[in-house]
């Protein structure tokens, strides 16, 4: 739980599945946003009801597989809008660009999203202001949600290294160039990362720095 001035942000990090993806719910003021949908529908909409909020949105940080798995079956159950940045939107409907293929060699698609995001745009929950942060490398529509002291990374950046750059969309001069934009935020901004565990911003930067060096 985090404080700001008069009001209070939760970050609530849902049980991850198979794929160490981790799924998060911003609450602030009756409201909630889910960011990657990666656990089940039930768990997501029964955090929602212990907390006694709305699921607002479901933002999406990037379109590979491991991050959606209950994209559809969520926003059939509760409503709500899906946004994911411009340049990631098609990898929902193609299992191949979403990387589905590629594990279990069949195709897997989604639908496309209902809100098309590009840098700079923001996203309100209750009294709070979730700013796009485009971070390709990864994909090329990756983005991190700054929110407050809090920023969610997706599999841009982790702890202890970076996101692959392998994957259908990925690119290793456009990560780097991420990695430095994210150097302009307060080093002190915690990060939740889409696997493993939170850290500030800073640590996490020079030690992908390191990584990137050798």
């Amino acid at each position: 739980m985090f404080i700001f001035e008069d009001h209070i942000l939760k970050i609530i990090s849902i049980a991850p599945n198979s794929f160490a993806s981790n799924c998060y719910a911003l609450i602030s003021g009756g409201e909630a946003v889910i960011v990657d949908p990666s656990a089940s529908s039930a768990a997501m909409i029964d955090l929602a009801e212990k907390e006694n909020v709305k699921i607002k949105a479901i933002l999406l940080t990037h379109g590979h597989f491991d991050h959606i798995v209950s994209l559809d079956k969520l926003r059939d159950d509760v409503g709500a809008p899906v946004m994911i940045h411009k340049e990631d939107d098609e990898m929902l409907g193609d299992g191949n660009k979403n990387a589905f293929y590629s594990f279990f060699g069949r195709d897997r698609k989604y639908r496309p999203a209902d809100i098309l995001l590009e840098n700079g745009a923001e996203i309100t929950v209750g009294d709070e202001v979730i700013r796009v942060i485009h971070t390709p490398g990864h994909s090329k529509g990756s983005v991190c949600y700054l929110c407050g002291d809090i920023m969610i990374t997706g599999d841009t950046i982790f702890a202890n290294s970076i996101g692959r750059y392998d994957l259908w969309g990925g690119d290793y001069a456009d990560l780097l160039r991420s990695l430095e934009t994210l150097r302009k935020y307060d080093p002190k901004i915690t990060i939740y990362p889409g696997h493993g565990q939170s850290t500030r911003l800073g640590y996490a930067l020079d030690n992908a720095a390191y990584l990137t060096r050798n």
